[in-house]
């Protein structure tokens, strides 16, 4: 098989072709010399003459023929078909003459065997060149040569391009960029961790001051135990407390009821502890008393005395409130809401049977006079701390009432006219009963009776519950084994007997408690006992009251006492 390119180059002897150039691929383009053009535009004219077209570019240069498609001329020889130039196949660099021939090959489309070159209109593509850019492959009938071999590169067909410093410096920019980006991302972990770390230590902090003010306070639970020397005992003493004390004097019934007003300024706390008559006291001198006895024997002075010993306490003052000042307060106040427990007749009624001047029940408005009645009332059979208890309802229902305005309170203390025993003042009371106002408003404060035993003394309970958390004080009731406590009651009828027996009694080495004067007289003694432990103490208390053995005998004996003494008509203080 004939190459296309070799045909014709043995047909005029070997036109001859010259170098004019290379292209972008290294390979030489070559071009007719000029005498060949010249013979081929002769060759041309010819068949122009026949009427097979006109040349358009007749005027100057080489003719280009010029094809009817449609065989115009009958008999005109047919031409060749011109070869294609829109690849780069239309010529062969190293092609080589077929049949022997020498001479270089026609790039251009020499008609084969007759030398003749054949054009279409179309312009020979001589220095024309193929742009495209450096890192692009080439086209693709350029990656093998002409017998079908890979074509060959030398090192000058190549251009190496150097990376512009821009694309250096965008990539150092974006390393930068990334760098701080993760920098800020720690930074952000770091802050986050410490404010974690900060809110950690804050609530330690927290936490830690809330258990120190329970520790201080002696509100942690498990450490009320006694026996923990730094436990509630420490804490509770810490604290700082002011504590007045409050008799209630019944001028009309008689008798008394007493209170201490505590208002601990350290945890914000008032309360109310309420003491019942038998509590025992240490009188003045030395003997064993309760304290229905000592406020009556020993006075004020007396009885806060010999409370700061057996509560270890340190009252400020005392206050006596008799039953008509208190009527007065109550009214000053503005009358005030108390839960009843029990009807209470007017004491004032002609007739029995007649509507209660206090009823029975929830939220009862109490004026002066109902307040009075209600604070005084002891039903029969009941105990006295149920009389008691309804004098603290009274005086929570007044401090819910007064004002909470030093200033005001001291003018409300003035206006009832009583005399406040020295060393308290108006103005101190006024201001420590706003103070407990103001707590008693905000539902701080508490009314608490002090629970005593049957003779009189303290029980571990107290001494946990009031005396230590409320009072911050120590137990320290008279000792029952010190001397045998004997309560007289006079059933004699005369009102020197019960002095007679106390001076006796007090030499024979024995405590004496009141019992106060029986309602009819009765015409033998008796002396009792409980315990059988007890059986000879009471027989040596008649002894020493020149009683007979046979008015000794086992009974019930008084609250407070450990024999109890019934002197009758047959008692003689002088025998």
């Amino acid at each position: 098989m004939n190459d296309r390119y070799d045909a014709g180059y043995g047909a005029d002897g070997g036109a001859p072709y010259e170098l004019v150039g290379y292209d972008e691929y290294g390979r030489p383009v070559y071009r007719q010399a000029a005498d060949q053009q010249t013979q081929q535009a002769q060759q041309y004219d010819g068949y122009q003459q026949q009427g097979y077209g006109y040349d358009p570019y007749r005027t100057g240069g080489p003719q280009q023929p010029s094809y009817d498609t449609y065989g115009a001329g009958a008999g005109a020889p047919q031409q060749p078909q011109a070869p294609s130039y829109d690849s780069y196949d239309s010529y062969a660099p190293y092609g080589t003459q077929q049949g022997g021939q020498g001479g270089p090959h026609d790039p251009y489309g020499q008609t084969p065997h007759t030398g003749q070159t054949a054009h279409t209109g179309q312009q020979p593509r001589v220095t024309e060149q193929t742009a495209h850019i450096p890192q692009q492959p080439g086209p693709a009938d350029d990656e093998q040569g002409p017998d079908g071999s890979a074509p060959e590169y030398r090192t000058e067909q190549f251009a190496f391009v150097e990376e512009p410093d821009g694309d250096s410096e965008d990539v150092i920019d974006w390393m930068k960029f990334t760098e701080n980006r993760t920098e800020r991302r720690e930074e952000a972990k770091r802050r986050a961790r410490s404010r974690i770390i900060a809110l950690v230590v804050v609530f330690a902090l927290v936490a830690a001051g809330g258990v120190g003010y329970l520790w201080y306070a002696g509100k942690l639970p498990g450490l009320s135990d006694s026996g923990s020397g730094t436990g509630t005992t420490t804490a509770a003493g810490a604290q700082k407390r002011d504590v007045i004390v409050v008799h209630l004097h019944d001028t009309t019934g008689g008798g008394t009821a007493t209170a201490l007003l505590v208002d601990n300024t350290t945890t914000e706390q008032g309360t109310t502890v309420l003491l019942p008559n038998s509590l025992a006291l240490t009188a003045d001198d030395g003997t064993t008393t309760t304290l229905a006895k000592s406020v009556e024997d020993d006075g004020s002075e007396g009885t806060r005395t010999a409370l700061d010993t057996v509560l270890g306490t340190d009252i400020e003052g005392t206050w006596r409130l008799d039953t008509p000042f208190l009527l007065t307060l109550v009214d000053l106040v503005g009358n005030i809401e108390v839960d009843t427990d029990t009807d209470v007749p007017d004491p004032d009624a002609e007739k029995k049977g007649e509507a209660p001047l206090v009823k029975k029940g929830k939220g009862q408005t109490l004026s002066g006079k109902m307040a009075v009645a209600y604070a005084t009332h002891r039903g029969s059979g009941e105990a006295q701390n149920a009389q008691l208890e309804r004098f603290g309802q009274v005086l929570h229902g007044v401090l819910r009432k007064m004002t909470s305005d030093p200033d005001a309170a001291t003018v409300t203390i003035q206006t009832l006219g009583q005399i406040i025993e020295p060393p308290l003042t108006d103005k101190d009371l006024g201001s420590f009963l706003a103070r407990l106002s103001d707590l008693a408003k905000g539902g701080a404060h508490k009314t608490a009776v002090l629970p005593v035993q049957d003779d009189g003394t303290l029980t571990a309970e107290a001494s946990d519950s009031v005396v230590k958390d409320v009072l911050g004080g120590t137990a320290k009731s008279p000792d029952p084994d010190a001397a045998v406590s004997v309560s007289v009651r006079n059933a004699t009828g005369v009102d020197d007997r019960t002095e007679k027996a106390r001076v006796v009694l007090l030499n024979g080495g024995f405590t004496f408690r009141d019992a106060g004067v029986a309602g009819a007289a009765e015409s033998a003694s008796k002396v009792v006992y409980a315990d059988a432990a007890d059986k000879g103490n009471a027989t040596e208390v008649a002894k020493t009251l020149g009683l007979s053995a046979d008015s000794v005998t086992k009974g019930e004996v008084s609250a407070n006492a450990r024999v109890s003494v019934v002197l009758g008509q047959d008692y003689d203080p002088g025998s």
